[in-house]
């Protein structure tokens, strides 16, 4: 029995196939097509999962569209009827293509997979639930989504039993966290849907000025987490933008220009809106609980990929365990249609072990045998040494310890919007000087944004306080005190961006400024040769933890082929890749034949 599940049209479409119950691909548009958060119909996400089952559209017993575009063209229709004559501009840049396209989503699947069969429609937070709940270890949980907007809901709870979901209760559109956070990040100058994680990067070098204004003025926030938005400081009903004149009024002046300078009140407006978010996040939490009375919860939607929020979570909530869905956002939709078809629809039953997941990693994508590296590299003449893979893990971890940078292109590719030892580019966490070298020379981005470590899963409580696995990047813990290195009055009086200069721990590549790090826990069973890396570097190096940063440059997706790996390692300062069995030296190579639109595309976003 094979399903397709898709998600598109908003941002980070994806597809995803689920074979008699088990997810067996997934993966995002934007991989494929090399545009950052690809919105278009999932064209070759499609591909590659039908092709990596040897399939076609004629197999499929059934496919899942992860919302409902009629019930979201209603809220579409209804906001700009309540707010006419304003936001005309908007309602003719958007509906044309809702009649053109959006609406008639049967036939545009129909035809784009020569299917005939059966097409169903769960609302987008039921995809959202499901795919925190099916893939969960738990038989039995409660579940939270939180994100911008679905069709009318922006954020929902319930249970999960066995194998199905029921949703208890929704907050609608206007009022949402999603897009609350998402104002604050146009408003700092940064790209909605995808610099809100540069915001959470920044907050720990601001102070929380502003955080009882957002309370007083912007929100009515209830004790079990529930609000309602003041929308006239709000354009996105109507309008262009996300924030509007009465706003800049509230904070002081326009929205910062993309590009320019960060300044501490940029800095503090970050810190305000992402302690808000974590009050908001600990108080539904809590309402959840006491709702459910279950001691597991599962998380998804765009705002659980708030790694400093969950962290919170996991260690002030009141669940004893918790489990996030690794593509929190609109692509993990995709793995949530799905198994609702599995689950709910077709009535197949569900076993949880409530210790491992069913996503296998989340290496769900597209994977490049040694021949096909090989094939590429010979066809194009480009210089490699082939290594034995017995002694990739002694030569890679031999060159982390001279800080060297290292392209690290192994096996299936993450689904999600972290690298998770796949498609990574990797370094010595402890070098106080890789943070900026990587920053800047490699992935071409601003100089305060943290990397994250990996660390194997057996050594992770050595170094981090935290009492469970990491194995996705969706949670934020303290580095030990016994690793961390006290700051003389001099440097606790830096402020801004200065506090950069400061070396926090034996690990400083990967401490934030606050002494936290974004850890992603590697272990034998999922990723053994990625393991077997950092295990050798402990070895041979007494240190557990390395620096894994996605496998990209600012602006860009993270690379599927080689040929994109290749391509990234060339355009930056990066010293080795290794794909396969094929290690390339950078002193060794050609110089690219450069196409010379490329800084111009993917430099700034």
């Amino acid at each position: 029995m094979n399903i397709l599940g898709i998600s598109a049209f908003y941002h980070d479409s994806a597809a995803c196939l689920v074979r008699d119950g088990k997810i067996v691909s997934a993966a995002q548009e934007e991989r494929f097509t090399r545009k950052k958060h690809d919105f278009s119909f999932p064209t070759n996400a499609v591909r590659f999962c039908l092709g990596d089952s040897n399939l076609d559209g004629s197999d499929l017993d059934l496919v899942a569209f992860y919302d409902k575009p009629f019930l979201k063209f209603e809220r579409i229709l209804e906001t700009y009827l309540a707010f006419a004559p304003l936001g005309i501009k908007s309602f003719i840049k958007a509906v044309p293509l809702w009649i053109k396209e959006k609406l008639w989503m049967k036939d545009l699947i129909e035809r784009q997979l020569q299917f005939k069969g059966k097409i169903i429609f769960p609302e987008h937070h039921q995809s959202h639930a499901a795919s925190a709940f099916l893939p969960s270890p738990f038989q039995q949980a409660a579940f939270l989504t939180i994100d911008g907007v679905g069709e009318w809901a922006t954020a929902s709870y319930g249970v999960g039993r066995d194998n199905r979901i029921e949703i208890q209760a929704e907050i609608h559109f206007p009022n949402s966290l999603g897009l609350l956070y998402s104002a604050f990040t146009y408003y700092t100058g940064f790209k909605v849907n995808s610099g809100e994680y540069k915001v959470m990067g920044l907050a720990p070098y601001g102070e929380p000025k502003y955080k009882d204004l957002i309370l007083s003025e912007l929100m009515d926030l209830k004790e079990d987490g529930s609000f309602r938005m003041n929308m006239n400081y709000f354009d996105y009903c109507a309008g262009l933008t996300m924030t509007n004149g009465k706003f800049d009024k509230l904070f002081g002046g326009p929205p910062r220009k993309p590009e320019s300078r960060l300044t501490q009140r940029d800095m503090d407006l970050a810190r305000s809106v992402q302690d808000v978010t974590e009050e908001v996040m600990l108080r539904m939490v809590r309402h959840v609980h006491k709702q459910t009375g279950q001691k597991n919860l599962c998380l998804a939607g765009g705002v659980a990929l708030n790694c400093v929020g969950n962290g919170r979570i996991l260690r002030e909530g009141p669940f004893e365990n918790i489990w996030i869905q690794p593509a929190a956002g609109d692509a993990g939709g995709a793995i949530g249609a799905a198994l609702i078809g599995w689950h709910e629809y077709l009535g197949n039953a569900r076993q949880a072990d409530n210790h491992d997941d069913s996503q296998y990693g989340s290496f769900l994508g597209p994977v490049f045998q040694p021949e096909q590296i090989r094939s590429y590299l010979d066809e194009n003449e480009i210089a490699y040494t082939e290594i034995q893979p017995d002694k990739i893990p002694e030569r890679i971890a031999d060159l982390i310890a001279q800080e060297k940078v290292i392209g690290w292109f192994q096996g299936r590719m993450e689904f999600g919007p972290r690298a998770l030892g796949a498609r990574s580019i990797i370094g010595d966490a402890r070098s106080p000087k890789m943070q900026e070298i990587m920053n800047l020379k490699i992935k071409f981005r601003e100089s305060f944004r943290p990397f994250a470590p990996s660390v194997i899963e057996e050594r992770s409580r050595d170094f981090f306080d935290i009492k469970t696995a990491s194995p996705y990047m969706l949670l934020v813990a303290e580095v030990q005190k016994q690793h961390q290195q006290e700051m003389t009055p001099e440097q606790q009086r830096l402020f801004g961006l200065d506090k950069l200069k400061v070396v926090r721990s034996s690990i400083p590549a990967v401490t934030h400024v606050d002494y936290s790090a974004r850890l992603q826990t590697v272990s034998r069973r999922h990723n053994p040769l990625y393991h077997k890396v950092i295990d050798t570097f402990d070895q041979k190096y007494g240190c557990p933890v390395i620096i894994n940063t996605s496998f990209n440059v600012r602006g860009e997706p993270i690379v599927c082929s080689p040929r994109d790996a290749y391509l990234c390692f060339m355009r930056t300062n990066m010293d080795y890749l290794i794909m396969g069995p094929c290690l390339l030296d950078k002193s060794q190579q050609k110089p690219l034949e450069e196409d010379t639109d490329w800084q111009k595309e993917f430099e700034l976003d």
